[in-house]
């Protein structure tokens, strides 16, 4: 059985610091190749219930950035062989000045970074930051897009895209069909490599999904199971390890 690649989203902090960084223990124990660790905001409009609940209990505690990328680094100190990509929305890295804040996520870990809502033709300086330390930035592709914007950023040169699966939140069921396969196909014509996801949280998905993509992208249906599970450590870090396992290895 060939293993599928895996990035696994997790809200830094949900349901709190201890938790979450059992579930990111039991993402790289169930074979996740990526961490794609997000740094709460509020009004995450794309993220579904799930991944908004999240952000908020954990920004009622008044976290800051800081203590995200605190939880990066105490990650990348442990697991220094898996790649960890931070992902937020613009205004969290554009008020400490884009620069600044791409230095301390290097130095904390990061090796990419995935902002939705800055455009990759008008990122407030955020590739040439990202390459400045070290770091790619990989911007996010929808189907919404028209065909001439979609082919512009297939071929600027982006070693990575994100290609989310369809429009809408994500956490809800994507169906993999010819529409999806083929747009994906459109993401890739300029030579990138495509991470897939939006709505991922089976292995049989993962598997119908598996040869168009470099690595399958699943998020809400891991934040769902931290929550189920929060009260007990064990019983959190199993449902996670079980749930990457099946979609790394369908």
């Amino acid at each position: 059985m060939e293993k599928i690649k895996l990035m696994a989203h997790l809200v830094a902090g949900f349901p709190t610091d201890e938790l979450s960084f059992i579930a990111a223990r039991a993402l790289v124990a169930g074979g996740a190749d990526i961490l794609e660790i997000q740094l709460p905001f509020s009004d995450p409009s794309a993220d579904g219930p799930a991944i908004q609940s999240a952000c908020t209990e954990v920004l009622s505690r008044n976290y800051k950035s800081a203590q995200g990328l605190a939880f990066i680094s105490k990650i990348k100190s442990e697991f220094p062989d898996t790649q960890i990509y931070l992902m937020s929305y613009g205004s969290l890295i554009y008020t400490p000045g884009v620069e600044n804040f791409c230095q301390k996520a290097s130095k904390a870990g990061v090796s990419g970074m995935i902002i939705p809502d800055l455009p990759f033709d008008n990122d407030e300086g955020l590739t040439a930051a990202c390459k400045k330390n070290g770091m790619i930035n990989i911007p996010v592709a929808a189907p919404s897009m028209s065909r001439s914007r979609l082919e512009k950023m297939a071929n600027a040169g982006f070693p990575y895209i994100y290609a989310a699966l369809r429009t809408g939140i994500t956490g809800t069921d994507t169906k993999i069909d010819d529409a999806t396969l083929s747009f994906l196909s459109s993401v890739k014509a300029g030579g990138s490599k495509i991470y897939g996801g939006f709505g991922i949280s089976s292995g049989e998905q993962s598997a119908s999904l598996s040869k168009s993509v470099e690595a399958v992208v699943a998020g809400s249906v891991f934040v769902r199971l931290i929550d189920k599970n929060r009260d007990s450590k064990e019983k959190l870090f199993d449902a996670v390890k079980s749930k990457a396992k099946e979609i790394t290895h369908s």
